[in-house]
């Protein structure tokens, strides 16, 4: 039997006190997605206290919506419901670590910039750094496989972690995956987790692999004339011994944006590693960069913080562009043709993209958006819609096509961890 609002929020009282349990006006309109408000937010302080949140919330048919620090509201189409939003961030404890195994477990609302200083005094990190990365909890990054420069060598948090703890959509506390480097073979939770939008179950801890921080890092920049000059420069290092961990693609509008010389394209490079590597390494790049005709000049470290707050700045409509190494250029003159005044930048090591675009004209971005879609679809890439007012996801799916067994294949998963379809319903690809 269905209990009334009051009845319900004291029961959620009950579970977590009364402090942790909002229903004002203000709170909800705070909590919205996408203007629509929830009936309550629940701030739960222990993991134990999200799963009964989570069992009394399946018992009364609740549509829940978990959020970390709010900076992936405008990704997803737009919910089918809200009534329920579980605020994760006081679950924000360091579990376990073992620097010798360079492995951490943390909870989900342990924001990025924290865990950082945590692990600073082992000299350690995890090398992950999506726009805004200080801020976000690592739970949030999880969720919507959030990835920045680093990826270029140590790859997503889908590379990074090991295990998940996590409560389904009817309050069961799971584990899945493994709390050390080597594990048995199985059925990959943690994967599943990574970029599902929250739809299979509340993160509530992650087991992540740590790196050593490097003895010394450098940074340069190399300018070309063209896009084309600047994506054999990329063929050339991904090409040689190097082993650059940030290698990255602005056009003219990102150098702009970032305070940098004026190109047509630029790489931003960094090497980490022993002094004597890094320098062998800066002998090897500058020939390459001088032998394409470009310009190539070193910049401190904190030119990566100038980046960050460039690509998190608000105001923006954020596209995902996903294409190979080999066709940098030739997306990057569609893009500049298919969406008036944008600026695109990205990991060029594995063609991962963003790009920047002003909210001017919500059907002729449409339309540029579709447009890309078309020509990155010849090399089985992508394009997602990152962020985005409302009208722009009613009008273009933020997700794109999917094949329809691919499709299939996740609206399966999707019933054997939510067979309710509670669980942040009908944001994810296809309505799911």
């Amino acid at each position: 039997m269905s209990v009334t609002a009051r009845s319900l929020g004291g029961a959620f009282a009950t579970v977590v006190g009364a402090e942790a349990v909002r229903d004002d006006a203000a709170s909800l309109a705070a909590a919205a997605v996408d203007g629509v408000p929830p009936r309550f937010v629940v701030s739960p302080p222990s993991v134990e206290q999200l799963a009964q949140v989570m069992a009394l919330a399946s018992a009364e048919g609740l549509a829940v919506v978990p959020r970390g620090s709010g900076s992936a509201l405008e990704q997803g189409l737009p919910p089918a419901r809200v009534d329920l939003v579980v605020d994760l961030r006081r679950l924000d404890a360091v579990v376990e670590h073992h620097p010798d195994d360079q492995t951490i477990t943390v909870q989900a609302g342990l924001t990025a910039g924290a865990l950082a200083a945590r692990l600073a005094p082992h000299g350690q990190a995890l090398p992950l750094d999506p726009p805004g990365f200080g801020t976000r909890t690592l739970g949030g990054v999880a969720a919507t496989q959030a990835s920045g420069p680093l990826r270029a060598r140590y790859g997503t948090l889908r590379d990074l972690l090991l295990g998940v703890r996590f409560v389904q959509a009817d309050g069961v506390l799971t584990w899945g995956g493994a709390k050390v480097v080597k594990s048995v073979t199985g059925y990959d939770v943690p994967k599943l987790m990574v970029g599902a939008l929250g739809t299979l179950g509340v993160l509530a801890e992650l087991t992540l692999r740590l790196h050593p921080l490097p003895e010394r890092e450098a940074t340069w920049l190399a300018s070309f004339r063209s896009t084309s000059l600047a994506q054999e420069c990329v063929a050339a290092v991904l090409d040689s011994t190097l082993q650059p961990n940030r290698l990255e693609l602005l056009d003219d509008r990102a150098l702009t944006a970032c305070g940098l010389p004026v190109a047509a394209a630029g790489l931003a490079i960094s090497v980490a590693t022993v002094e004597p590597a890094v320098r062998a390494q800066e002998a090897e790049l500058a020939a390459i960069v001088q032998r394409l005709r470009g310009r190539f000049e070193t910049m401190g470290t904190s030119f990566w913080r100038v980046y960050d707050r460039a690509l998190a700045a608000p105001g923006a409509v954020v596209l995902r562009i996903g294409t190979v190494p080999t066709e940098l250029a030739v997306v990057l003159a569609e893009a500049r043709e298919a969406l008036t005044g944008v600026a695109v930048s990205g990991c060029a090591a594995v063609g991962a993209l963003r790009a920047r675009v002003g909210l001017a004209d919500v059907d002729a971005l449409a339309s540029g958006i579709e447009r890309l879609r078309t020509i990155v679809a010849d090399v089985d890439g992508g394009v997602i819609v990152e962020r985005a007012p409302r009208a722009l996801r009613e009008k273009v799916d933020p997700w794109g096509p999917v094949p329809a067994p691919a499709l299939e294949v996740m609206r399966a998963i999707k019933r054997e961890f939510d067979p309710a379809g509670v669980l942040n319903p009908g944001r994810f690809v296809g309505g799911l």
